[in-house]
Order: structure tokens, then C-alpha cells, then sequence
């Protein structure tokens, strides 16, 4: 999944849930990604950390939660 392809997905699940927080967005983007997709954002933003270990879910919703904060940055 490129990062656009991220954007739009959580674009269209923000759409269906207005009023839902960023970050509770971003959990439902990654619980519809599979879990193979969330596993590949989990182990990217833990290498990006520099961290060994952590939470699969939790470090997918924040490499989730990055990629869509500094796409907003580079506009």
C-alpha cells in the first residue's frame, strides 16, 4: 500500500465516521488493513524508532498516524 493509497483510506473511513478523533481513526484504518498489512506498518514505524519491540497494533496506528501527519507537512 503506497501512502496515497493510505491517505484516501483514511480519507473515506473519516468520511464515514465524522466526529471520530485522528487517532481512533487511524486504529479502524488498521484493523480494516488485515493483519498482514498491519504487521508491515508496525515493523516499518518500529525501524524507523529504532526500537526492537512493541505493540504490533499500536505502532501500526501510529506509522499510520505519521505518514498522514507528514504528507500534511510537505504541502
Amino acid at each position: 500500500m503506497t501512502d496515497e493509497e493510505l491517505v484516501v483510506e483514511l480519507a473515506l473511513t473519516r468520511l464515514d465516521n465524522p466526529g471520530v478523533d485522528l487517532e481512533e481513526i487511524a486504529a479502524m484504518v488498521v484493523r480494516r488493513v488485515g493483519q498482514d498489512r498491519m504487521l508491515q506498518f508496525a515493523s516499518q514505524n518500529l525501524a524507523a524508532r529504532d526500537e526492537l519491540r512493541g505493540s504490533a497494533f499500536d505502532a501500526a496506528v501510529e506509522y499510520v498516524l505519521r505518514t498522514v501527519l507528514n504528507l500534511r507537512e510537505d504541502d
